[in-house]
């Protein structure tokens, strides 16, 4: 093999992209995915390449410092492809703890095993660390992130995203690690997990059930199908230099409520149902805390020195989207139920 590469966080949904796109276009390469299978973490995202020889999966937790340090001595990565995170806002203003041991710890533990394992020069080592457009905070009606962006997180989840990204920079700066950063923006496509916006709708309108939009539904994301992201990153991992940053957006700005609309035009004729049927089931709720108006990429470093940008616009994304779940509505059933129920009517159904 000529390169082993650990993948955290490869069972959730951007990482099961990221770790197909490995294993499939990277025969030699050994792909080590690691993760701890919480209720993002869904092996049913792999089950095409599960049997490959190049790849290898392992449930761990990286807050376990010894765990990550056993993964390092018998494994022996070249690269780490860090991903694994908590991820969904509501989540960590209910409980930010979880998202501090996750995020900063995690990050923290698999930085200081690369320290400790990888030898000086670190030579055809790297750990790069996949984080968030929302570290820079919120944009007003004009602007857009850019690398030098100063960082300005607004909520628990964004606040630990930062810490992880300072901490992988110190450790550039500090010990010499070979480490690379990309801050994308809001992710769409197969196998995300119903508590985001798009595949939570998807299941609603299924269900003929509400449509919680919060707000009124003014803020604004700029959206980026999750198989460009998976292309960037490798791109990223192989051509992008160590020490930088490199933005991945969608070119692609959504008002909430003009997407929501959008998705439920796409929904009737899908489902065969009138027109206008599924935005009936709109409904307006108590804006989230801190929520950010608006994010928006710039992703002009990435296409000018690597030669990256989206394959799909928005509306071809979205199509192949809805057209994956309604071919996968056993997979959507088997996430939506026990935890998540409980969790949905916290977050939705009692504001």
């Amino acid at each position: 093999m000529k390169k082993t590469i650990l993948i955290t966080g490869g069972a959730g949904f951007i990482g099961s992209h990221v770790v197909r796109l490995m294993v499939n276009k990277y025969p030699d390469y050994r792909i080590i995915n690691v993760d701890n299978l919480t209720y993002a973490g869904n092996l049913e995202n792999l089950t095409d390449i599960e049997n490959k020889s190049n790849y290898q999966f392992i449930k761990a937790d990286i807050v376990d410092s010894e765990a990550v340090f056993g993964i390092f001595e018998k494994y022996g990565p070249d690269v780490v492809m860090h991903l694994a995170a908590e991820s969904h806002v509501d989540r960590s203003i209910s409980n930010p703890l979880d998202f501090v041991r996750t995020n900063v710890t995690g990050t923290v533990n698999l930085l200081n095993a690369a320290k400790h394992f990888w030898e000086k020069p670190f030579e055809g080592s790297l750990f790069y660390h996949i984080s968030t457009d929302e570290v820079y905070g919120s944009l007003g009606e004009e602007g857009l992130f850019t690398e030098e962006t100063p960082y300005d997180p607004r909520s628990p989840y964004s606040a630990s995203k930062a810490a992880s990204d300072h901490f992988v920079r110190a450790y550039h700066h500090t010990y010499g690690l070979p480490v690379i950063i990309s801050n994308c923006s809001n992710n769409y496509g197969p196998n995300q997990f119903p508590e985001k916006l798009i595949p939570l709708f998807i299941h609603n309108i299924i269900q003929k059930k509400p449509l919680p939009v919060y707000g009124k539904g003014e803020n604004v994301r700029d959206w980026l199908y999750v198989e460009d992201h998976a292309e960037a990153i490798d791109l990223i991992m192989h051509k992008g230099k160590t020490g930088e940053t490199y933005n991945i957006g969608g070119h692609n700005e959504w008002k909430n409520i003009e997407l929501i609309r959008l998705l439920c035009k796409v929904m009737d004729k899908k489902l065969g149902r009138e027109a206008g049927t599924s935005e009936g089931l709109i409904q307006f709720v108590k804006d989230r805390a801190g929520h950010d108006l608006r994010y928006a990429i710039d992703a002009a470093k990435l296409q000018k020195e690597l030669g990256w940008k989206p394959s799909l616009d928005f509306e071809q994304g979205l199509e192949k989207t809805v057209e994956w779940y309604l071919s996968n509505k056993d997979w959507l059933d088997s996430v939506t139920s026990g935890d998540y129920l409980n969790y949905y009517r916290e977050q939705y159904e009692k504001r």
